[in-house]
């Protein structure tokens, strides 16, 4: 599951990249390794992992960010200090794309040099139960935009199927199929599970990888 010194997370808005992201740089940190997250998101940079600083900070997670963040200024901007993402390869890089085609235009930037280094994953994340990606159908058109836009191939699928806090066990196992279904259209592995901590049980144990997902309050929702 960590085995790539950049991981960049993708999806549909709302399919939960930047749980996802966060809870994923947080694991990385407790293997000790030196981590750096990445916002990427122009389209929308003032409401993102940002909001997540805390747990972040508390994790040793270094935070790259908008400068924009945390305002009302609503324009696409990105920290100079993003490159470092592909140029510092001393560190972990943990990258959350804004939605769709037009957040993974952002990536353009990095894609020459991130399949140059070829030590990447672009991880596809998907939820069943949000409303743009209910058909594997679905899923696979909103693959190809973000490709064509983001000039990075994909490489993997997370299986990221949540109902927010009415998530349980049969949403995860029915999330589980779906993802399995896209990666054999795809060829793409299903890397791993985000699964939210309290709710991880026996019953999921034919799942393989399952990322622990920490329950982060953004804004008034969870």
């Amino acid at each position: 599951m960590f085995d790539k010194r950049v991981t960049v997370f993708m999806g549909h808005y709302g399919s939960g990249k930047t749980f996802s992201a966060v809870s994923y740089a947080v694991e990385l940190a407790k293997l000790g390794k030196a981590v750096s997250i990445y916002d990427l998101d122009i389209v929308n940079p003032y409401f993102r992992t940002v909001d997540a600083q805390k747990t972040l900070a508390k994790s040793g997670v270094e935070l790259v960010v908008s400068p924009f963040a945390e305002t009302n200024v609503d324009i696409p901007a990105m920290n100079a200090k993003s490159y470092q993402m592909v140029d510092d390869l001393s560190r972990y890089a943990v990258a959350d794309i804004g939605g769709d085609d037009r957040g993974a235009l952002a990536l353009g930037r990095f894609s020459d040099k991130l399949k140059a280094e070829n030590n990447y994953d672009a991880l596809l994340v998907v939820n069943k139960f949000r409303p743009e990606t209910r058909t594997v159908e679905d899923v696979l058109s909103i693959k190809e935009e973000i490709e064509r836009s983001g000039k990075l191939p994909f490489t993997g699928i997370v299986n990221n199927t949540n109902l927010g806090n009415d998530t349980d066990i049969n949403c995860i196992l029915e999330g589980f199929e779906f993802t399995k279904k896209i990666a054999e259209r795809t060829g793409l592995p299903v890397k791993f599970t985000a699964v939210r901590k309290d709710i991880i049980c026996e019953e999921l144990k034919n799942i393989k990888d399952i990322l622990p997902i920490e329950p982060i309050k953004y804004g008034n929702w969870l």
